[in-house]
């Protein structure tokens, strides 16, 4: 469940995305993750079957991991389905 403050963030987010963007468009998501591999596991399982482009750099001491992630969208209602899903990871931070 949403707090009033993440929900607050998501209506403004979905107002700046259609007023700035054409859809459908191409979307990169940037999160970073302490180095888990059951964490990136659980990310990628949320884009399968989306033809996501995800690329993963390591931190360099190798604790934390930087994920970016592409994928075309039909509307910002995708954009922010995402973000909502990968908000139920625990220590995920989106950029």
């Amino acid at each position: 469940m949403s707090t009033p403050k993440e929900e607050e963030f998501y209506v403004r987010l979905k107002e700046e995305l259609t007023n700035t963007s054409l859809w459908p468009t191409e979307y990169l998501y940037k999160f970073i993750i302490p180095s888990d591999a059951e964490k990136m596991a659980q990310i990628e399982n949320i884009f399968d079957n989306r033809d996501a482009q995800i690329n993963v750099k390591e931190s360099s001491k190798g604790k934390f991991s930087s994920i970016s992630i592409k994928l075309k969208l039909k509307n910002p209602d995708e954009v922010i389905h995402f973000y909502k899903e990968v908000g139920k990871i625990e220590g995920v931070i989106s950029l």
